[in-house]
């Protein structure tokens, strides 16, 4: 049995983060992806980081990959990956909108070469010619500050100033919608045999993870809340550790009330709805406080496990060897010709058919000739092609 999508070419030709996991993605249901990467590698291989010679972002999005190195701003270059492009079913890119026509790559040129190309484009900010950043670089955390993200990141902290999230959550959400736009492209492309040019952006996503508060009623003013609202939800300190909590239900609230010891609240009628209850949040943070600290983090949550919502909070750490991580098969180890054997994420999501496993991140231009091989470049053209620095 074959998985979802392989046989499907994507050459990825994106950089950093968003881009290059969303493609990994794809690799991640079959596909065969290509980086392309251009002579001096992926930017993000050079960012500083704790390992010495790869970095464990690049590592950790790049999984499921050949890479080969082609200048595009070389003819030949460039006439190579017109060439890939032939026998491609998806292009991806993240360059900025007026850079693929720059370079001969843009959709139009493509879909000459391939009529029903899938050709997917991930900007900062979108490509509508009225918009006035559209030509500005974009990155997780401009786009978190520009959204309103960081803003309602330091009001839901306390820290009375805009918090960045950790982690890159904008690109990794926005790697999501490359996907879906993609997917969504092949599906369509199986019933009707056309490609088409489908488009994601770090502003899109970065405005659709905020789409339950992203609502503004015609009789609202400007400025109101609009997140969930404050409660008593959140992380406590425990004897050792910290816990958090969530017991939004009455059901769970009645449980919370008898394990922290205040059964009498249970069935008081001032904290019979949700609503009451974070009205009140600042008489019952209090009592859960002086509760938590009777005993460490572990402790309640092997206590309240499956009573309240609870979790002790753990570093990203303990999640290498975490019990239930482990039994989800989420954690796979590869070997590395420069790292050695490390530990690193597995599959997103995991199939019923065609499941197979993921493979490391490539070195730069480790698979170039393997690579053009496949695509009918004898070896003479690809000797030719390094010699002129086309390739590498």
């Amino acid at each position: 049995m074959t998985a979802g999508l392989e046989g499907m070419v994507v050459l990825d030709l994106t950089a950093y983060l968003a881009g290059p996991y969303g493609c990994a993605l794809l690799g991640d249901v079959g596909a065969d992806v290509i980086k392309i990467e251009p002579p001096a590698g992926d930017n993000t291989r050079n960012y500083p980081s704790s390992l010495e010679e790869e970095n464990r972002t690049f590592l950790g999005a790049n999984r499921n990959k050949r890479s080969i190195v082609l200048d595009l701003k070389h003819p030949d270059g460039l006439a190579a990956f017109y060439r890939l492009v032939e026998k491609a079913d998806v292009v991806v890119h993240n360059f900025r909108p007026a850079v693929p026509r720059r370079l001969g790559i843009d959709y139009e040129t493509l879909r000459c070469r391939r009529p029903d190309l899938i050709y997917c484009s991930f900007t900062g900010y979108g490509e509508n010619e009225n918009g006035p950043l559209r030509d500005h670089p974009g990155f997780d955390t401009m786009l978190q500050c520009f959204t309103g993200l960081a803003a309602a990141q330091g009001v839901w902290t306390g820290a009375g100033q805009p918090q960045i999230l950790a982690n890159s959550i904008v690109d990794y959400y926005s790697a999501s919608m490359v996907t879906i736009a993609i997917l969504s492209a092949v599906v369509h492309r199986l019933r009707t045999g056309e490609g088409q040019h489908v488009k994601a952006s770090l502003l899109r996503s970065a405005i659709s993870l905020q789409s339950g508060a992203f609502v503004w009623a015609e009789s609202e003013p400007r400025d109101i809340e609009r997140t969930w609202g404050q409660s008593y939800s959140g992380i406590y300190p425990a004897k050792d550790g910290h816990v958090y909590l969530q017991a939004t239900t009455q059901s769970f609230w009645k449980n919370l009330c008898e394990h922290l010891g205040f059964p009498e609240l249970a069935d008081d009628p001032r904290y019979d709805a949700l609503v009451k209850r974070s009205a009140l949040k600042d008489e019952i943070r209090p009592l859960i406080r002086d509760a938590l600290v009777q005993r460490t983090a572990l402790e309640w949550e092997q206590l309240l496990l499956g009573k309240v919502p609870c979790v002790a909070v753990r570093s990203m750490e303990d999640m290498f060897d975490h019990p239930q991580v482990v039994a989800e098969g989420i954690i796979v180890e590869h070997e590395h010709p420069r790292v050695g054997k490390y530990k690193a994420m597995g599959k997103a999501v995991q199939m019923g058919v065609g499941d197979k496993p993921t493979t490391r991140a490539p070195i730069l231009g480790e698979h170039t000739e393997e690579v053009l091989a496949q695509f009918g470049f004898a070896d003479d053209e690809i000797a030719a092609m390094r010699a002129r620095g086309a390739a590498a």
